[in-house]
């Protein structure tokens, strides 16, 4: 079994210390690691992120992260990424790394993703060149996607990490207007052909946390709107009974068992 602490969407300000820092301390005690699942900042200012970063020194398992929209407003990824890196937190973009817990080894590929649709209401790599290179990033995104996950060879538990959503299921609740702005279902294919055994994304402030892939892969959407938790802790089980769901945990954390396929 693997303990994932999970969350997306912090955006964090420049005013935002300390929101987060008093829930990670003792994380050791019931998560392995912690997922970060992009839209770490509102505007993905330098002096937002050092706010996130001195907040995240508190939590003492490894973090892993992907970067969301808001991350790249100010066109400064490699400066935001580097203030994360500095304080050993693993930032993810098309690619892929393996952690071994124990005597465990657990593979995360991570990327943004993008927006496009989903089957019955999606764009097309067709007509104006601005539509084409709309799509054809979409696919890009979700194409490296898929190789990150095949590339995590002889692990015990291969987890996708994402910002956009690969499936609708995880959106409703948001405006179906908005759906192609809030994730693609490229994605869902890199997911299933990647052979994720779970997913975890953000984004969709006003989905629901549960979904899955045509391929049946477990989806969870964990944006902190969703799950009005500092994070939620779930518990993968690979080829176990059917999960279920507990809230064992103080400041309205919760903790899931997975039932991995």
């Amino acid at each position: 079994m693997i303990r994932v602490a999970a969350v997306g969407d912090l955006h964090y300000d420049r005013k935002s210390e300390n929101r987060i820092a008093p829930f990670l301390s003792d994380l050791s005690t019931t998560a392995d690691l912690l997922l970060l699942a992009g839209d770490l900042t509102q505007i993905g200012h330098p002096e937002e992120m050092k706010v996130l970063a001195q907040d995240l020194k508190q939590c003492p398992i490894p973090i892993i992260c992907v970067l969301g929209n808001h991350d790249y407003h100010s066109d400064k990824v490699a400066e935001i990424s580097e203030i994360l890196e500095n304080e050993g937190i693993i930032v993810l973009e098309q690619n892929g790394i393996t952690l071994t817990i124990g005597n465990i080894k657990v593979g995360i590929a991570g990327a943004k993703g993008f927006g496009g649709g989903f089957v019955g209401a999606c764009g097309s790599d067709f007509g104006e060149q601005e539509m084409k290179e709309f799509m054809r990033h979409s696919r890009l995104e979700a194409r490296n996607l898929e190789t990150a996950l095949k590339e995590l060879h002889d692990v015990d538990y291969k987890i996708a990490l994402l910002h956009y959503s690969p499936t609708a299921q995880t959106l409703s609740g948001e405006r179906k207007e908005i759906y192609p702005f809030l994730g693609c279902y490229y994605l869902a294919e890199a997911v299933d052909y990647g052979m994720a055994d779970i997913v975890f994304h953000g984004h969709a402030h006003n989905g629901i946390e549960k979904g899955k892939t045509p391929g049946g892969t477990p989806v969870r959407n964990v944006a902190q709107p969703v799950i009005r938790n500092p994070y939620n802790i779930y518990h993968l089980h690979p080829k176990e009974p059917q999960a279920k769901l507990e809230s064992e945990f103080p400041q309205r954390v919760k903790q899931h068992d997975e039932k991995l396929i």
